[in-house]
Formats: C-alpha cells, structure tokens, sequence
C-alpha cells in the first residue's frame, strides 16, 4: 500500500477515533424504565406574596416533586377539555390555563415496555407544557392553581380555537389557544384587564417526556437553549445546571428545553417583542440531572400579551420555519461548532432536497447521498492519487539526493526543485495531495452528528434496517462496512513491493473501524458502506495505471529499475 493510501486510512481513522473523544457520547447511567421515573416533575407554587412593596424580577419557584404543590380545593371539580389537530393532540385540565398532555401520532414511542404502536407523549404525567404566572404589584399568581372555564372548540379556516376564562380572580384572565392544522405550533393570546405595568413569567416543563428506546442516553441529552437578540443560540445541558439561578438578560426570542429528538419552545409574538429575563436553575446537582427549571420574564405594557410555543419534534424544515437561528437549539459539534455547523446545515439540505426531488425513502437517500459524494470527490481523489504515483516514480531518485546532499540544505532544495522541473511536476505536491483527504473532514465530522441525532431518520424502516437511528440489530452494516474497507485497501495495495506494514494495516483498520462502528446508528453505516463500495472502481483503475507503470519503479541514473 503506497504512503498516500496509508495517509488517507489514518486521516480517516483519526477522523473516526478522535470525533467521538472531541465530542464524546453523554454517559449512559442505569435509568429505571418504570413510568414511577417521570414522578418527579416539579408542580409551580401557589400564588405568594413578594417579601417587599418593590416587585421582584425573580421569577416564581416551581417545587419539586409536584405532589408538594398546593392542590386546588376539594370543592372544585376538575374541568378537561381535548384539541385535535394534524400534527398533535392537547389535553387541557383545570384548575390550570396550559395543556397537561400533548401526544404527537406521527411518532411512535420506543419506549421499552411502551404498547406497540403508542404515539409519543412529550409532557410527563403531573406536569404541564407551560406554566403561566402573573405577577402585579408585589402579588404573584400562578395560573395553574386558578380554575377556568372552557369553552367549546370551535374552527376558522384550517384553526381550532379554544378559549379560556379564569373563574374567582378579582382581575379575569381570558386565554386564546390557536392550533394550526398543519403545524406544531400553538399561539396563545391573552387578556388581563389593568395588566398594564405587569410581568408574565412563562416556565417549561420539568423536563420533556421520554419515548426513546434508550432512556438513559435521552435523559443525558436533556438540554435548555435560547436565543438572546441576534446571537448564535446557546445551551446547556441539565447536567451542568446548579441550584444556584443562572440568569441572562436582555433581548431573549426563545426559551426551549430539548431531549435528543423532541423540543418545546416559547416565543413572545410579535417583532418588536422578547422576554427580558431568562433563569434557569435545576434542584440537585447529580452527575445527570433529570430536573431543569427554566423561566422567561415578559413585561406587560397593556391589557394584552400573545406568545407562540413549539411542542414537536426538532425537526430541521419545521425548526427553520419557526424562528430565527431556532434550527440550531441542539446545536452540533461542541467547541467546534462554527466549524460543523454551517456544514451539518448544507447536509441537512442536501439530504432534504434528494428525498423530495427523487421521491424516495430516507434509506435510499443515504445511498444516493454515498455514492454522490465519492463521485464529487472523484477528481480531487483522482490528482491525489496520480500525484502519489508521480511521487513514488521519483522516489529512488528523491533518496539519492537526500543522501548525497543532506549536510548541504541549499544545494539539497535546489536539486529537489530541478527533479520536480525534470518530471513535470509542481514543488508542493507532497502538500497538495494531502488536501482531498483533509476536505472532507468537516463534512465527515457533519456526517457524525447529522446522521446520529437527526429525527429524519428516527423509525424509518430500510430493507432489513428497523429504524436508520438506531443500531444494526443483526450487525450486517457494521460488517459490511469493514469487508468493503477490507477490499478497498487491497486493490490499493496491488502493483506495490511487498511491505509488512502495509500488510498488517490491511487487516487492523478494517477490524478497528468495524468495532469503532459496531453500535453506531445503522444510517451512518450504511452511508458509510456505500462510500467503499463507490469507491471501489476509482481505486480498482488507478491500481490497474500503477500495475501497467510497473508499481511506480523507476530506473536510476546507470543502474536497473528500482522500486
């Protein structure tokens, strides 16, 4: 196997070995998968009095666990209600002004021990998917312990609506939800007579439900992001939260809380509006958290406030179409994230841009995606490899001269640039043959996270494959990718002098990315696989030109070929 074929396998394997260590996989802790797990949702507080006539812009404390919240009166009757659009379904209960439940029939849960076929449920039992508080003067009201009154659902166009009155405050709150169709997203508008002067603080749940076949892996992927006036959108995972509130103030668009697939978002309506205020806090400080609390401040100038809220999945069309820079609340690739992400998006779009032109299934996109990007990089791939060639002809003749003249550095690079002169070819290309095996770096670390975490692929079903997110459960792409990797290296290897190292590298790289790739999600291995396999012809001609130029020997001044 010639130098540069050995420099492209290392390149490649550093890229695989050191993406996981740069940006390594959340520890996987024993999770419970009993349902007792989601019990622990933290419930808002009752409505409390600040400690002093001057308001406060802390936001109210939501207790944990749920069940020390204050419960409404035993007098009052729980009142439900339930919303059906295209994409989800909300369940609403009162006392309480936000959904308890909110269920997505398009996805399906994963969930061990879940009914085959249950829709995922992204709101945990006991918790809500906002909660609402008022705060006027020096009195903070949460509207979860406040009984409304629903009326009937009714329809406009492609919207149901459903509005909320609030029964027994001296001041009445009146709340519009508007469900589009076709969309997860929910506007709610509200109404609060004198509210003029006032704050509305808005609180994500708890955390977002599970329905993900490994639990433990989507707990350590929980994560609270936001987006403050035109900067890049930030996170934090649950895990590095601290009881202590964190606070970031200013020009907030969103407030979102995420697990790996799933997100719930909330945006103050309207362009000339944010949120002032983001805390962010969690109860305990473990290794992985399970708890977050995160809560935006909204003033009030008049009797009204509008806020839209995202309650799906982190879908990359969907996400795009909400809100500015809210494509990028799971944001790839850690410290390197300016690098990966502008080409984690052009792979997204590509990826979206083939299923729907070609009308295919996302398997065969991973397919046509492999095989389109070997052939683009054919040209690169194929200067390289020619340069390599050339190289190899002039090595002997490269030696000689490093040997005569190593202890005269002149008269070394000028007998070097005279070779290069003789021969035809360009002075760095030692250097430029490098550059097709790092470009694809960054795309390669894209490939990483996109084909990881994207819910593009979660469930979908490609010949033997269950769900392109999840492992090979019969191992066949992890298999196949490293006996493609096998054959590749092997052609590459013909017309070359016998070389030991050359023939040990043959057999350990292909075993060492087999198991590297063994639980990676099965899209990424049959992407992978493709590539060999598309591969195989540009390798298998270029060996062919080596083999025909006799292994690249080239005959010395006054002596027989070498090689």
């Amino acid at each position: 196997m010639d130098r540069r074929t050995l420099l492209a396998l290392g390149l490649t394997a550093l890229v695989i070995m050191v993406t996981p260590i740069l940006f390594p996989a959340p520890p996987r802790p024993p999770m419970p998968v009993d349902s007792t797990l989601d019990t622990t949702a933290r419930a808002p507080a009752a409505a409390v009095a600040a400690p002093s006539a001057t308001p406060s812009p802390t936001p109210p404390r939501r207790d944990t666990p749920r069940a020390a919240a204050v419960a409404p009166a035993p007098a009052v009757r729980p009142e439900t209600t339930t919303v059906e659009t295209g994409r989800a379904i909300f369940q609403f209960v009162s006392p309480g002004a936000t959904p308890t439940a909110v269920v997505l029939p398009e996805y399906r849960s994963l969930r061990p021990g879940a009914v085959q076929g249950a829709p995922v449920s992204l709101v945990e039992p006991g918790d809500r998917l906002l909660s609402l508080a008022l705060q006027t003067g020096n009195q903070v009201v949460s509207l979860d312990t406040v009984r409304f009154r629903f009326q009937a659902p009714r329809r406009d166009g492609a919207t149901t609506i459903q509005s909320l009155t609030s029964v027994g405050l001296a001041r009445p709150v009146s709340l519009t939800y508007r469900f589009l169709a076709d969309s997860f997203i929910v506007t709610v508008d509200g109404t609060v007579p004198g509210g003029a002067g006032s704050r509305l603080f808005v609180s994500l749940p708890a955390r977002i439900h599970s329905d993900e076949a490994n639990l433990a892996e989507d707990a350590s992927l929980l994560a609270i992001a936001w987006r403050n006036g035109t900067n890049d959108a930030e996170s934090v995972r649950f895990g590095d939260l601290d009881t202590i509130p964190q606070a970031d103030s200013g020009s907030i668009r969103w407030i979102a809380e995420r697990n790996k697939y799933f997100v719930v978002a909330a945006f103050p309506s309207g362009p000339d509006t944010a949120f002032t205020m983001f805390v962010m806090r969690t109860d305990s400080v473990r290794k992985v958290n399970t708890i977050g609390q995160a809560t935006a401040m909204l003033p009030l100038t008049s009797d009204r406030f509008s806020l839209r809220v995202y309650a799906g999945p982190q879908s990359w069309k969907h996400l795009l179409a909400t809100a500015g820079g809210f494509e990028n609340v799971n944001p790839y690739g850690g410290w390197l994230h300016g690098v990966v992400q502008p080409f984690a998006t052009i792979v997204m779009r590509l990826i979206l841009w083939t299923r729907d032109t070609l009308n295919i299934g996302y398997g065969m996109v991973l397919v046509v995606f492999g095989v389109a990007v070997r052939l683009l990089m054919w040209p690169l791939n194929q200067n390289a490899m020619r340069s390599s060639l050339q190289l190899q002809r002039i090595q002997p003749q490269m030696q000689e001269i490093q040997t005569r003249y190593r202890s005269d550095p002149e008269k070394l690079r000028a007998e070097m640039m005279k070779l290069y002169q003789e021969h035809g070819m360009n002075p760095f290309a030692p250097i430029l043959g490098c550059l097709p095996m790092l470009l694809p770096m960054p795309i390669l670390f894209a490939l990483y996270f996109v084909f990881q975490n994207t819910i593009e692929l979660r469930g979908v079903s490609f010949l033997w494959l269950p769900d392109l997110s999840l492992k090979d459960p019969l191992y066949v792409t992890p298999l196949f990718m490293g006996i493609s990797m096998y054959v590749l290296s092997w052609i590459g290897m013909r017309g070359l002098p016998p070389n030991p190292q050359s023939k040990m590298m043959l057999y350990v790289m292909p075993v060492m990315f087999t198991v590297l790739f063994w639980n990676f999600a099965s899209g990424l291995n049959l992407y992978y696989a493709v590539q060999n396999v598309a591969a195989l012809p540009q390798q298998w001609l270029l060996a062919h030109e080596r083999v025909k130029q006799g292994g690249g020997a080239v005959k010395k001044p006054g002596g027989k070929g070498g090689g």
